[in-house]
């Protein structure tokens, strides 16, 4: 993906990189990975500019930042600066920074970069947001209730509903959606309904057309029972839902089918000539995508009103404890570069 990007000569696409917890691998991975697509990607990190210039410097003291206050940034926007050098922008946190241990009392200076980052996307001073891993409970001990990325997103941009998409594997690439994300599995059936399933539908269609610029998509959905239910024999979801789902979905012009086994879905054969998998809970779908791609692998947060990537790795606080340089960055090079060509499909950059 970093060749097609680097062959274009179109303005680079600004994205603005949450650095995450700072207690884990986040600084570091946003650091490493903004700093290789530096000639392709416009990179405004959001964290502690201190420590991001202590952790870039001991990275490799040819890496150059530039901190700009949020005060300055909100008066003026973002500075032309040159490819070589990466724009800081300083939410400090309260307390140093110890690798591998979490501090609660910085938990709202991370949540700050995230509306830092909204608000700068919803502007268009950003043209997308990638987000590195934060630790939920450093928020939640910090006294405010946070279940995560995506719910935050949703609520600080008034989105009534979003669907988590996972991308990643061989070109071209897998990408993978939820009907339902993170539910016991006891609650999945109850929570497929018709109205929910056809938004996830409508929401696919129309992120896959104006975000990743597919005139057409060709969209696959997986039953929720095995055999997609052997016609009511193993369920009845398939047949009461489903199916009216996706019969509806077509009269409005989706390209959808299905519904169809996953045990038997994931083949080339079946998806070779598809966009995307609608799968019908979390993990029927998405550890087929980890195999093929965990390390390489990009979360996207569809329904939005700005473009949002992800890794699609947690914290790693154990890692961070040992030291810089153990961390790998290849899923936040990933999820700039998609954040990128989404941003031109999106914006015609």
């Amino acid at each position: 993906m970093s060749e097609l990007l680097s062959a274009d000569r179109r303005p680079r696409p600004t994205l603005a990189l949450t650095c995450g917890e700072p207690a884990g691998i986040g600084p570091e991975i946003s650091i490493r990975a903004a700093w290789q697509l530096r000639h392709e990607i416009r990179s405004v990190l959001i964290g502690d500019a201190a420590f991001l210039a202590q952790t870039a410097h001991a990275l490799d003291p040819a890496i150059a930042l530039s901190a700009l206050s949020l005060q300055a940034f909100n008066n003026a926007g973002l500075p032309d600066f040159p490819r070589d050098r990466l724009i800081v922008l300083d939410c400090p946190v309260n307390e140093p920074v110890v690798p591998g241990v979490l501090d609660a009392r910085n938990g709202r200076a991370v949540l700050q970069t995230l509306d830092v980052a909204i608000a700068g996307a919803l502007q268009g001073q950003f043209d997308a947001m990638v987000t590195a891993p934060l630790q939920k409970s450093t928020i939640n001990d910090a006294g405010v209730a946070f279940t995560g990325h995506t719910e935050y997103l949703a609520e600080r941009t008034g989105t009534q509903q979003v669907v988590m998409m996972l991308a990643g594997g061989q070109a071209p690439h897998l990408r993978v959606a939820l009907a339902t994300t993170h539910l016991a599995l006891k609650d999945v059936p109850a929570a497929i309904t018709l109205d929910g399933l056809s938004r996830v539908i409508d929401i696919l269609d129309a992120d896959l057309r104006s975000k990743f610029g597919i005139a057409r998509p060709r969209i696959l959905v997986t039953g929720l029972n095995p055999h997609a239910g052997e016609n009511g024999y193993l369920g009845r979801e398939e047949l009461d839902v489903i199916i009216p789902a996706l019969a509806a979905a077509k009269v409005r012009g989706i390209d959808v089918s299905g519904p169809y086994p996953a045990d038997t879905l994931f083949q080339k054969k079946y998806l070779e000539h598809a966009d995307c998998v609608l799968a019908m809970y979390h993990d029927q779908g998405l550890p087929v995508l980890k195999f093929a791609s965990f390390g390489q692998g990009v979360n996207i947060t569809l329904g939005l009103p700005l473009i949002r990537t992800s890794v699609d790795h947690g914290t790693a606080l154990d890692l961070a404890a040992l030291g810089l340089g153990r961390a790998d960055h290849g899923s936040m090079v990933e999820a700039m570069q998609t954040a990128a060509l989404m941003a031109r499909a999106n914006k015609s950059l």
